[in-house]
Parts: structure tokens; C-alpha cells; sequence
């Protein structure tokens, strides 16, 4: 008899047998190479109906004309973003309103308009054409962003078609400049100059610019996609959808790593080494590859979700370059060496030896704070110096190119008294700012613009300990979870939102994040359960933390290693 138990009819009905579980339905996302070509939301809707590059023709010939009260709400509310434009907040209206269902309130008859620079770059034309245009339009407002680029306030509608007409005759444009589509691509303020840089990426970047930038084939994508290339890692490539660094193949000598998948926001994640080494003259070509992978394959369904670095995380990274190779390419790339990460952000502030034998001079505006006024006496300030190169970073500074030895002194005067230090203090070199309430829909609170008192009212809160720090302390203040100015990767990172003051009222206040870093220790800061702090406490809790960290650090300890460590009470 075998030793099996046998199993009867009685058994099997005393065990019913368990039905299979039926499988997860997935929502389709709306991709097109999968089929689904559909519009799955009213953005989506808007870009099929009509391609938003188109809006120019009628902003010129009717809008122009008829006023901001003539334009059509999809094209005021969507395609004008592919052209640079926004409609700024209305004044009066504090963070209590801000969200879509006033909309109709917040829309002021005014627009932010945005100048692309690539890779920062500008001629002393291009300044000076900048400068008028803020100065004639803009009611003198100039902000340097952390893209790089320029953004003017207080545009009308009629005022457009001459603006674009001095811009594009000096070889600047604002195409695309906002919208779903090819951002600026952020390129080294010192790209060809720099003593420390691997490769110039400048070449790419130009060609990526003549040939995609206006593209219709790339002019719906599912949502915003931004670019940095470098030599060095100056443009914080962890944060960006594609990037491309500087790095040295033991065969091939340099070239770039490829990185994919950044970006900040809600959804926070880091860029993925993709483990492929690309030269110079290839750049453009992978990254067309790249962008038309996230135009077929990107997530259209909801805009919470429709950025690349979504679909990077649910390939993986091993997925998404055999699809880059296979599909796209139709080549295999090279492996390649990871970069060296520095220790600390470049940001390229002071005085610095270039190849070309001359200086380059990097100044601090507050949180990129300038005007038209301010860039105008820049030019001639630089003139006088003997430039004609002028560089924006993604750290909202501007660095002056080509200045020589005996010229260094005298230039390095004229910008300080224009409130542009060489030399500044920490809380002014490493503090930047997102445009805030003062002019943005989505804000809750003011930041740029508190940031242009709260800088001076550190340097004197903590002039005691200036000289003790050895390392810097980034502050990055946001109005939003937006994240324009890059809150989680700051050491002290502040996002803007309404906070209780004790007594029941809603006030200006903000989330605090702590530790956030990019480089070598590449990470997202901690959030404290429950910690908030109101606008008028921001001085307190900044010298607070600041001085106990001074106190309780190691010697060479970065204040985001002491965060991990430090006790609680003490961040708070």
C-alpha cells in the first residue's frame, strides 16, 4: 500500500477548491505607443486640438489687437506657455485663495514672460536688449531663475510681437521657454573656459537648440522636460529628465554620462545612471532618442504622473536603455566610467583663472533678484572691463567672462555697488528664492521678495559665526510644493503653505526640509513630524538651526551628515 494518503471525494468536498484571484485591472496611461492616442484630460485636449506652437501667429495678429480680454481661455490658460508666457497673479490676493476653483480671481491681465538663455549665454547685445525690454515693458522687473533664464513681469499682450522682434534681433527667443515641451537646457556658466571642465558641451547644446527647439514632432510631450549638459557637474543633472556629464572613458577618452528620470516637485526622485558613455558629436542624437521615448511611452492620463522620471521608475533602468537602444537608436551605446562627484555645489561666485588666460568674475544677486536697470549698468560695467560674454547658473547668479588681470579690481567695484558682491556673505551666495506670491497663481506665500530682507537680516544675526563656516548652508525657499527652487535638496529647504498660528488663524508659513544635498551624498531632506514654521518666525528658526549646528558639528562635517545625527530638538 503506498504510503500517499489517498484523497477521497469527501475530502475534496471538505476543501473547496479556491478560486483564482482575478488580476489587477491597470488604468491605461495614455501612451501613444501603446495605442492610446486619445486625449485623456483637458491639456491633453488642448495640445490635440490645435498644435500651441501655433498661438504665435494668432497673438501677433489678433490678441495683439484686441487685448488680454480677446484671447481665447485655452490659449491664454495652455499654448501661451509654449511661447513663454504666463499670466502673472493678481495683486491683493494672499494664499488663501490660491487654487484652481479662483482661477478667475488670481488671473491678472499681466504676464510673465520668459527669455530663453541656454546654457545662460549671453553677448553684451543680447544684455543690453534684455535690459530695454525690462525697463520699456516690464516696469523694470528682471529675475534670474535657476534655469538659467530670464523672466520679465507686468507684460501686456500688445506689447508681445515688438518684444519678440528686439529679442530675435539679437538671436534670443522665447520658444518653448514654458509648456510641455524642451525647456532650456542648462549648460556650464564656464563651458570652454573652465580649468576643472572634462569636455565643452557647448557644441550639443547648440545643435540640440537649431535643430528640436520649435520642433512640432517634440512639441507635445506629456508634460515639462528639462536638459542639463556639462563638462562638470555644475547644472545639477540629478534633477533633470536628461543629462548629460562630463566624464573620462579609459578607451574613448571624454565624453558624457547619460542620466535620466530627475526631478523634483511632489513626487521627488533623483536621476539613474543609464551606464552609457556618449561623445560629444552623439549628444543630440541620444538625446532626441530620449525625448521621443518620453513623447511615445510618458504617462498622459494624469498630470500628477506624467513626468519621465514616473516611467523610469516602473521600467527600471535596465528596460529603459534597451528600449533607447532597440527602438529608438537601433545601436547599442558604450559602457561607461561613472563621474567623480564633487563635494560641493559649483556655483562659480568669486574671481577664477579661465584657459584663456583671462578671469572670469561671479556675482550674487539676492535670490536672482535684478532689473533692467541693474543688467544695463552690468553691460557697460563689463564693457569697460573688456568682455563680451555674460553667463546666468542654475544657482540664479551671473558670472562676467574674460576679464583681465588689471581689469579684475575695477569691475569687481562697479557690480558691488550695484549690489552685486563678489565676495558675499553665506546666506547671500547660498540662498535662492522662487518667484512667489508677489507675481505667481500657485504660491501661498511671498519668497523672492521676503528673501530681499531676510538675507541682510542674517548677515547681521549671524555675524558672529560667518568665519566658522567652513561649508556652506543652502537655503532654498519655495512657495509651493512646486519646488521651483529646489527645497528638497537643500540643506535648509522651506515649502511655502497656510500654517496654524496658535490661535486658529491661517497664516503664511512653511514645511521645513533638512540635510537635502546633490553630489556625492546625493539625497532628500528630512521632514520633522509635525514641524512647521510661520514667515515671521524665518530668521528665528534659521539662526537657531545654524547656531546649533555651529555648535554640535564635527570638525569638516557638512551640516546635511550632521542632520542625520543631530538630536531632534535641536532642528527644531
Amino acid at each position: 500500500m503506498s504510503s500517499t494518503t489517498d484523497v477521497t471525494p469527501a475530502d475534496e468536498s471538505a476543501q473547496p477548491a479556491r478560486r483564482a484571484a482575478r488580476p489587477a485591472k491597470r488604468r491605461a496611461e495614455g501612451q501613444w505607443a501603446l495605442g492610446y492616442r486619445e486625449p485623456l484630460n483637458a491639456n491633453e485636449q488642448t495640445k490635440k486640438d490645435d498644435n500651441p506652437l501655433n498661438v504665435r501667429q494668432r497673438i501677433e495678429n489678433i490678441y495683439a489687437q484686441t487685448g488680454f480680454d480677446g484671447i481665447d481661455k485655452s490659449d491664454l490658460r495652455g499654448r501661451f506657455r509654449w511661447w513663454g508666457l504666463y499670466t502673472q497673479r493678481e495683486q491683493g490676493y494672499d494664499g488663501t485663495y490660491t487654487g484652481d476653483e479662483n482661477i478667475d480671481l488670481l488671473e491678472a491681465k499681466y504676464f510673465m514672460m520668459r527669455v530663453r538663455c541656454d546654457a545662460g549665454a549671453l553677448n553684451l547685445a543680447q544684455l543690453r536688449t534684455i535690459a530695454g525690454i525690462s525697463t520699456e515693458f516690464g516696469r523694470d522687473t528682471a529675475d534670474l531663475s535657476d534655469r538659467e533664464n530670464v523672466q520679465y513681469h507686468w507684460i501686456e499682450v500688445e506689447n508681445v510681437p515688438e518684444i519678440w522682434r528686439r529679442l530675435e534681433s539679437v538671436g534670443l527667443k522665447t520658444t518653448e521657454a514654458c509648456g510641455d515641451c524642451p525647456r532650456v537646457v542648462l549648460g556650464s556658466p564656464l563651458a570652454g573656459e573652465s580649468l576643472d571642465e572634462i569636455i565643452d558641451g557647448t557644441p550639443a547644446i547648440d545643435e540640440i537648440v537649431r535643430r528640436y527647439i520649435g520642433d512640432p514632432q517634440y512639441s507635445n510631450l506629456p508634460r515639462k522636460f528639462k536638459t542639463a549638459i556639462s563638462g562638470q557637474q555644475d547644472v545639477v543633472h540629478e534633477i533633470n529628465d536628461v543629462a548629460f556629464v562630463g566624464v573620462e572613458h579609459p578607451e574613448h577618452g571624454p565624453g558624457f554620462d547619460l542620466w535620466v528620470g530627475g526631478g523634483l516637485s511632489t513626487n521627488p526622485m533623483l536621476a539613474q545612471r543609464v551606464g552609457a558613455w556618449v561623445p560629444l558629436d552623439e549628444v543630440p542624437d541620444v538625446w532626441e532618442a530620449v525625448v521621443a521615448i518620453f513623447r511615445d511611452y510618458g504617462y498622459r492620463r494624469l498630470r500628477s504622473k506624467a513626468r519621465l522620471k514616473f516611467l523610469v521608475k516602473d521600467w527600471g533602468i535596465e528596460k529603459f536603455r534597451e528600449v533607447l537602444e532597440t527602438e529608438y537608436l537601433k545601436r547599442p551605446l558604450i559602457d561607461g566610467p561613472a563621474p567623480a562627484a564633487p563635494e560641493r555645489p559649483i556655483d562659480h561666485v568669486g574671481v577664477q583663472k579661465l584657459r584663456n588666460g583671462l578671469n572670469a568674475v561671479g556675482v550674487a544677486p539676492i535670490a536672482g533678484r535684478v532689473s533692467g536697470t541693474i543688467l544695463s549698468a552690468v553691460a557697460d560695467a563689463a564693457e569697460r572691463a573688456g568682455s563680451d560674454r555674460i553667463r546666468f547658473t542654475p544657482y540664479q547668479k551671473l558670472i562676467v567672462l574674460d576679464v583681465a588681470d588689471d581689469k579684475v579690481e575695477q569691475l569687481v567695484a562697479e557690480l558691488e555697488a550695484l549690489g552685486l558682491p563678489a565676495s558675499p556673505s553665506p546666506w547671500r551666495k547660498n540662498l535662492m528664492a522662487c518667484t512667489g506670491i508677489e507675481f505667481c497663481k500657485l504660491s501661498f506665500v511671498e519668497t523672492r521678495k521676503r528673501s530681499q530682507a531676510l538675507v541682510p537680516e542674517l548677515e547681521e544675526r549671524l555675524a558672529d559665526i560667518n568665519a566658522q563656516l567652513d561649508v556652506p548652508v543652502t537655503i532654498n525657499i519655495n512657495g509651493c510644493p512646486n519646488s521651483c527652487a529646489r527645497s528638497q535638496i537643500a540643506d535648509i529647504g522651506f515649502k511655502g503653505q497656510l500654517v496654524d498660528d496658535g490661535e486658529g488663524n491661517q497664516v503664511e508659513g512653511f514645511q521645513v526640509h533638512l540635510g537635502g544635498a546633490l553630489g556625492f551624498d546625493a539625497k532628500f531632506g528630512r521632514k520633522l513630524r509635525q514641524h512647521k514654521v510661520t514667515s515671521a518666525e524665518l530668521g528665528d528658526y534659521i539662526e537657531r538651526v545654524v547656531r546649533n549646528f555651529v555648535k554640535g558639528r564635527t570638525e569638516g562635517e557638512r551640516f546635511g551628515e550632521w542632520v542625520v545625527r543631530a538630536e531632534e530638538v535641536d532642528l527644531r
